[in-house]
């Protein structure tokens, strides 16, 4: 398996997108079914989105937390219903793993909402690194491990805009979905892996 890879070696792959079920929770009255939903998961994919900011020294806090089954990817809008403590459950819960890149800052700025021990937390980069791959972002483990090419055009956009276009969502599933596969994938490369979670 290759372990490096060329930017135009990458964008020469098929582009994908999450295809499965998005749920988008904008109100506080559906945020226990779906982490009951969550919580039945023994991995989970992980990510977060905040709207940028374009001024020196200023930073926006997360809106946007991603996490995603296989099959659906569930998009809390954390702008609109803060960080309920049944999420913060969720994030606290060390027998539920939660994979993702570059999950320190991710976590380091939901901290700022409020404050919660984070457990069961896996930085995908760190298992890549150990396995000897010298390209460990999101993007390129994709293309390396997935054999596909994922856009990051949303990146930039405005998660906290009154209502999520259709790209926006399919972005933020997308990227909590590819963690998950990457995941996977990793570990049918080296089955006897052991997993470290992270510490804080």
């Amino acid at each position: 398996m290759t372990k490096t890879i060329s930017n135009e070696q990458m964008n020469q792959l098929p582009l994908r997108h999450f295809e499965g079920n998005v749920v988008v929770i904008e109100n506080t009255e559906a945020v226990d079914e779906m982490v009951y939903k969550l919580s039945l998961c023994d991995v989970i994919g992980f990510d977060t989105e905040t709207k940028p900011s374009f001024k020196k020294g200023s930073v926006n806090q997360v809106a946007l937390l991603q996490l995603s089954t296989p099959d659906t990817a569930y998009l809390f809008r954390l702008n609109i219903i803060g960080l309920h403590y049944r999420i913060i459950e969720l994030l606290e819960d060390e027998t539920i793993i939660k994979v993702g890149v570059g999950i320190r800052d991710d976590l380091r700025f939901l901290r700022r909402l409020k404050c919660f021990q984070p457990k069961g937390f896996v930085e995908l980069q760190t298992i890549a690194t150990d396995l000897g791959f010298k390209d460990t972002s999101l993007k390129k483990l994709a293309a390396m491990l997935m054999k596909v090419r994922i856009s990051k055009r949303q990146r930039l956009s405005n998660w906290e805009t009154n209502e999520l276009s259709q790209a926006q969502i399919i972005y933020a599933a997308t990227d909590a979905w590819a963690s998950l596969e990457i995941y996977n994938k990793l570990f049918l490369y080296e089955p006897s892996l052991i997993l470290e979670t992270l510490e804080f």
